[in-house]
């Protein structure tokens, strides 16, 4: 345990700090979910919108430093990537 003033400190920030994150990330987990649940039923139209949603959560964790911003970039492009095949076997 934590003794002196600013290791309590310390303590308290890194409990809200890591209650913060994993909210964030379990929030761009489920939106991934989402996505994926999307894709498989075929609607390019749906999963398009929410791609898009979920580029927007993964620039905002990332610009938190929640996540790594080259994380979140490599997260949009295999998810747009699989998009792209899905659209292609469409057409």
């Amino acid at each position: 345990m934590a003794h002196s003033l600013s290791a309590q400190k310390r303590v308290r920030q890194n409990a809200k700090r890591r209650t913060r994150n994993r909210a964030r990330k379990s929030m761009v987990k489920t939106q991934i979910k989402r996505f994926e649940q999307t894709l498989a039923s075929g609607d390019i139209g749906a999963a398009q919108e929410q791609l898009k949603m979920l580029t927007k959560k993964l620039d905002k964790v990332a610009a938190t430093s929640t996540m790594h911003k080259n994380t979140a970039s490599r997260l949009k492009s295999r998810l747009s990537r699989r998009l792209n095949v899905l659209q292609a076997k469409a057409n």
